[in-house]
Parts: C-alpha cells; sequence; structure tokens
C-alpha cells in the first residue's frame, strides 16, 4: 500500500489541528450568532449568506499564516481562497434548500451538519490549491 510519508502525516495532521481550532472558533461564533439572527426573524439563507463573508475574511490570514505557513504572494492566495470558499457558499445555499425548503427538515441541524461537512472539503481545498507553494499548483 502506498501511503503518505510518516512526517508529511504528522504535518498534516497538525495543520489540520490548527484548522480546526481557526475554524471551531469561527464557527461557533458564526453558528450563535446564526441563531440569533434567525431567531429574531432573519431567514435561514439571509443569515447564512450575511455570517458567510464575515467568516471567510476572518479566517483568512489565520489560515495563511499560522494554519499553513504559507509565505507565497496574497494575491493568488486570496482569489483561490475565495474560489474555494464561494464553491463552500453554493454548497451551503443548495443544501439549505432541498433539505430545509423540500424536505422540511430542521434549519439548525441542518446548518450544524453543513458547518462540518463543509469545513472538511475546504480544508482540503486550502491544503492542497489555496495555500500550495505556487509553483506546484496546477495553472488551469
Amino acid at each position: 500500500m502506498i501511503g503518505l510519508p510518516s512526517f508529511g502525516m504528522k504535518i498534516a495532521a497538525k495543520q489540520f489541528l490548527r484548522y480546526a481550532t481557526v475554524g471551531l472558533a469561527s464557527n461557533l461564533l458564526g453558528y450563535l450568532l446564526y441563531l440569533g439572527l434567525t431567531h429574531i426573524g432573519i431567514g435561514p439563507k439571509t443569515s447564512m449568506s450575511l455570517l458567510y463573508g464575515v467568516g471567510v475574511a476572518q479566517t483568512f490570514i489565520f489560515n495563511k499564516r499560522w494554519t499553513f505557513h504559507h509565505a507565497g504572494s496574497n494575491r493568488p492566495a486570496i482569489i483561490r481562497y475565495g474560489v474555494a470558499y464561494g464553491l463552500g457558499y453554493v454548497v451551503n445555499f443548495i443544501c439549505l434548500l432541498f433539505f430545509v425548503d423540500k424536505m422540511g427538515w430542521a434549519h439548525q441541524v441542518v446548518q450544524g451538519v453543513l458547518i462540518v461537512t463543509i469545513a472538511v472539503m475546504l480544508f482540503l481545498l486550502q491544503k492542497f490549491w489555496v495555500f500550495q507553494r505556487e509553483d506546484a499548483i496546477l495553472k488551469v
């Protein structure tokens, strides 16, 4: 079986732990704000949309510098970060439309599950694309 070298796994585990720390703090605050906004009558999709941009902006610098120790230029990383989080936003929005509006599931539960699911997707995108060395990134 071909696997990642032990050193690479340790780095990935350390990065994931740091990513999780940044994400947990950001998402806990964001989820509490989401519950507060929906409690006062703002719709689930509007609340998620308002808070999504705030979460993206606050986590960029922490993930760039602390989680992935990315020393590359900011501009390409910000563009890739925006694309990755744009994809996460679209997935989140579509899932809320489907599971809440069509299926009738509780938005609190759906959004809670989506936070975790999308966080894993975004970690992988950041590790292997957003904050990858610029000479190693696939040019599209």
